[in-house]
């Protein structure tokens, strides 16, 4: 068996065309989307994530901000930034990226976030009413591990499914929306990590491994059975000499050996790491939305 790939790249730019679409569609009501990323310090990959951001705002017609403060900044500074930006209309969605400064703390700057403009879906709000089945903002990445099973027509309901990781980021959230009583969910969740006895029996049971553990090709062929789907959330550099950067990018999972038992496999790059962006995108739009609905009524 070869599995089939997805093509997280090819499904992003789709989602990309029909966003811009519902963003055409706001103008008659004078609505434009607005994301503002507040950019603290100059944490290299930050910097990079925040321009892909701004320039993916751009093709589809979102209004982007990005508000860079130095790494020194206080916390009232910074509460200051996220209070201003709750209040102002032409704003739909606030991210503070992260990692912070030390001297900052993460979980209470996000608590100052609107839940209504919390488009990274990281407010306890949001993950509490996701949790409970209600409509709510979802984590970008998990959303888009959820998009990809849908688009390639690859359903949950009745399936096990093994979540390698439980970081608040993806291996929670991705476990608790797949164990919704909901369309693209219903399955039986496992969760796997550091302390979990005998992990290569728990993956071999599953119908979908979803491996976002952090450890490059930590999932082998052996690990997985045939025809499983394999979703691997992991980014990691491995040395590699014969690159020009000096190393090669390889996720959790064993591509090469675990591509030829599986039936769908997500490569990295190219993968999940398109659909985080592109769902932070769909989350904006959405909120644009809401705010275009409350000036009707």
């Amino acid at each position: 068996m070869e599995a089939k790939l997805i093509d997280g790249k090819k499904t992003a730019k789709e989602i990309k065309t029909e966003l811009k679409l519902r963003v055409e569609k706001l103008k008659p009501s004078g609505v434009t989307p607005g994301l503002a990323a507040v950019l603290v310090g100059e944490d290299p990959a930050s910097q990079i994530y925040v321009r892909s951001k701004a320039k993916a705002c751009e093709k589809i017609g979102i209004y982007s901000e990005v508000i860079r403060r130095p790494a020194d900044i206080t916390r009232d500074e910074l509460t200051g930034i996220v209070d201003e930006l709750n209040k102002r209309e032409d704003i739909d969605g606030i991210l503070v990226q992260l990692p912070l400064p030390d001297h900052i703390d993460e979980m209470t700057i996000t608590l100052l976030i609107d839940p209504a403009k919390d488009v990274d879906g990281f407010h306890p709000h949001n993950v509490g009413m996701m949790l409970l089945g209600h409509p709510a903002f979802l984590s970008c990445t998990p959303y888009g591990i959820v998009e990809l099973l849908r688009r390639y027509d690859i359903d949950p309901s009745g399936k096990e499914v093994v979540v390698l990781g439980r970081s608040n980021i993806v291996g929670k959230p991705v476990g608790a929306m797949l164990l919704q009583k909901a369309a693209m969910a219903n399955a039986t969740v496992t969760f796997c990590h550091s302390r979990t006895a005998d992990i290569e029996s728990v993956c071999r049971r599953a119908d979908i491994v979803i491996a976002a553990i952090g450890r490059a090709e930590f999932v082998k062929a052996d690990m997985v059975k045939e025809g499983a789907v394999i979703i691997d959330v992991g980014i990691n550099r491995i040395p590699d000499d014969s690159k020009e950067k000096g190393y090669r990018l390889a996720g959790d999972v064993d591509f090469e050996a675990c591509s030829k038992k599986a039936s769908y496999i997500t490569p990295v790059p190219g993968g999940v790491g398109p659909m985080t962006i592109t769902m932070l995108l769909a989350n904006t739009v959405l909120s644009a939305e809401r705010r275009a609905a409350k000036l009707k009524k």
